[in-house]
């Protein structure tokens, strides 16, 4: 008998939604092309779809960390993902007293490491479906893919879809998501 694990996992990968061919040069995300040779921090400010994110992500201080060494893998949020949040909910998380909780809902965005959408899928299929994934805040993200994506699953079990995945950095990886999962 064969083995089916590596076009399982490829299978799996093609499957997700938006992803990006093994390969693909510069990749587009809001509008901008996204460079392998920049880092996260680089990419995400030309992204038009990414404007609050990069603003809460200079608001929490997390600017030199995203633009070191890494490697990280970022589920990064739209804007429209922020727009879902209850109105005023950003505002309040951009106030200099409330920090500390932005700085928790962006490092639950965060996984120490460099996961690729196929290696994501492996995971899954090795454990019943499934990916876990230990963020940078401390909580796991659970990944499943579901009604034809793959989605992040928070501790609450809110769900973000991945719609861009495989958005390669020089410090890791972005993985556009369609909502902001929470801690």
């Amino acid at each position: 008998m064969r083995n089916l694990a590596r076009p399982v996992a490829i299978a799996l990968m093609i499957a997700m939604a938006g992803s990006s061919p093994a390969g693909a040069r510069n990749p587009m995300v809001g509008g901008a092309a996204m460079y392998s040779t920049k880092t996260i921090v680089q990419n995400a400010v030309n992204s038009k779809d990414h404007t609050t994110l990069v603003a809460a992500v200079k608001a929490a201080g997390l600017v030199d960390t995203l633009s070191g060494k890494g490697p990280f893998t970022v589920f990064a949020p739209t804007n429209e993902a922020f727009a879902k949040l209850p109105a005023g909910t950003v505002d309040t998380l951009l106030m200099p007293e409330n920090k500390g909780k932005l700085t928790a809902v962006l490092t639950y965005h965060v996984v120490p490491g460099t996961y690729t959408a196929s290696q994501i899928a492996a995971m899954a299929a090795k454990h019943g479906g499934t990916a876990t994934l230990k963020t940078v805040q401390g909580e796991n993200l659970r990944f499943r893919k579901s009604g034809g994506g793959w989605w992040v699953i928070d501790a609450k079990g809110g769900k973000s879809r991945i719609t861009i995945a495989n958005v390669m950095q020089s410090n890791g990886v972005i993985h556009v998501v369609d909502t902001v999962v929470m801690p």
